[in-house]
């Protein structure tokens, strides 16, 4: 069993012995802005997963006719990045930092040249720095600085343990030992030694373990945290928890070297399997690594398709009044489906999906912005392709430094998440973005969940690698179906990044006016 915590949608899937979906579950939730904070409580963290587990329990009885009281292994995985500081009494001391948050631009600008390795802000490390920066007093009583995955395994386990791929998002990884750089742990406790802090950051951090490692069992807590019905049986071998990006790797078959996968929803990002290290630092890339251990650029962008939906419900809205009759996927499909009868730029027509800051063109903050000129095609065909492109907008910027700065070859990309469910759309688009062949797989919609229940299973894999237990036992018989991209295309969305790359001053005067 796999169990993501998505940032708009926590999934449960069940998998059988040929790694395939017996049964699925979900609820959706979404974060809060309190504060100048985005988080999410605790409590919805559980009643979330409960609710997952239960839809997920009810499915199988449906359709196995059989109680789900065991499983043969199970995982985490979750947004990631972000801050949960907890206390010796387990306590959570101030509310969890998400990785949306871009409060931590000092910090992360600090550790980068400390360090000489990039930092994002959303990272773990960056903002326990800037809690130091900020003088905050809680920092002085952590006892176990967790991600929302490390957490939820915790809870479940009683083991503070954390996959390669999610640890390399709280503090740089040295893929040679596997485990947290030393040098640079080193360099952090020098750093804020005069301090007087009762802790070293090791201590702190949750400790690393690679995919097929066992990572504890599910308590009799843990299971009733996941089914207070009771049902449920304790025993269970718990995988290393991962991040969303690590299980979206493993579910595109993308963890070998020279493949990338791009992950669409909330957030968007590509994740790309290097073959050594890359030239020179880049602030625009992060490098972590794959469930296995293995380096990985990281191209992350904030904002990914949530302004985008909004533009289609409110289109949908216009349907309900004049009382036209459709569900959300017809919405979403005709809509979607208009872009191909655009102009292959666009039409002359700009958008930034900006709700949050970009750090990859240099936004601390987001306004959604769409502008046009008096001679631009203003056709919803055009609008709807300027939105989709815009959307891959800031990813683009973020591989170029990966594909034209530092040359990285790419044999294979794969593509997952909600933006992709519309056949032969998205798909294209992001092909013509990255001048690449882009492939897509039945199970992209829920890969995520998918991904971490495959980890589980990897478990049991006997000393395979991770890159040939996929390709054997998971993927060798796959329906993949894969985007050329097309010149026009290509050509077309080279021009809307001209306008996107001019544009970006009118993005900042909107954050600094409104």
């Amino acid at each position: 069993m796999g169990i993501e915590f998505g940032s708009t949608r926590i999934k449960a899937v069940l998998i059988g012995p040929d790694q395939q979906p017996l049964a699925t579950g979900g609820h959706d939730w979404k974060a809060k802005f309190e504060d100048n904070v985005w988080t999410y409580d605790l409590d919805a963290v559980w009643a979330g997963v409960q609710a997952a587990y239960a839809d997920l329990a009810a499915n199988v009885e449906q359709a196995h006719g059989l109680p789900l009281e065991r499983v043969g292994a199970l995982g985490v995985s979750a947004m990631m990045h972000g801050y949960m500081a907890f206390n010796a009494e387990g306590e959570l001391m101030v509310p969890f930092r998400t990785w949306q948050n871009t409060m931590t631009s000092e910090a992360a600008g600090e550790l980068t040249q400390l360090f000489q390795h990039n930092i994002p802000q959303r990272w773990s490390i960056a903002h326990l720095y800037q809690a130091i920066l900020r003088g905050e007093e809680h920092v002085a009583d952590i006892d176990f600085l967790a991600t929302l995955a490390a957490y939820v395994h915790w809870r479940l386990s009683g083991e503070r343990l954390l996959g390669i791929g999610d640890a390399s998002g709280m503090f740089p990884i040295d893929v040679a030992t596997g485990t947290y750089d030393t040098a640079m742990l080193a360099q952090f406790d020098e750093l804020v030694a005069e301090r007087g802090y009762p802790w070293k950051l090791e201590a702190i951090l949750p400790k690393v373990l690679k995919a097929g490692e066992q990572a504890g069992s599910l308590t009799e807590e843990g299971a009733r945290l996941l089914d207070p019905s009771g049902t449920l049986q304790a025993g269970a071998p718990l995988a290393p928890a991962e991040g969303d990006a690590g299980t979206g790797m493993v579910a595109t078959n993308s963890v070998a070297r020279r493949t990338a996968n791009v992950s669409a929803g909330t957030s968007i990002f590509a994740m790309v399997v290097l073959e050594g290290p890359l030239k020179r630092l880049h602030e625009e890339i992060d490098l972590v690594t794959t469930p296995a251990g293995d380096l990985v650029a990281m191209a992350h962008c904030n904002n990914g398709t949530i302004d985008l939906s909004a533009w289609v419900n409110l289109f949908g809205e216009v349907g309900k009044a004049l009382c036209a009759q459709f569900d959300t996927k017809q919405l979403f499909e005709t809509l979607y489906r208009s872009a191909l009868e655009a102009a292959p730029d666009g039409g002359g027509m700009l958008a930034y999906n900006y709700l949050a800051g970009e750090h990859v063109t240099g936004l601390e903050a987001g306004r959604p912005l769409f502008v046009r000129t008096p001679s631009s095609e203003f056709t919803l065909a055009n609008f709807m392709r300027t939105n989709l492109f815009a959307s891959l907008g800031a990813l683009r910027v973020g591989m170029d430094v990966l594909l034209r700065d530092e040359g990285v070859q790419l044999d294979s990309m794969f593509a997952h998440g909600g933006l992709f469910k519309t056949k032969g759309v998205a798909q294209g688009f992001l092909a013509a973005a990255m001048n690449t062949p882009v492939s897509v797989g039945e199970v992209a919609g829920e890969g995520g969940a998918w991904g971490m229940a495959l980890l589980a299973g990897f478990l049991q894999a006997d000393g395979a690698s991770l890159t040939d237990w996929l390709a054997t036992e998971v993927f060798a018989d796959a329906e993949i179906e894969t985007a050329e991209p097309v010149k026009a295309d290509v050509d077309g969305f080279d021009q809307f990044m001209e306008r996107y790359r001019n544009g970006l001053v009118i993005e900042k005067t909107a954050v600094e006016a409104l």
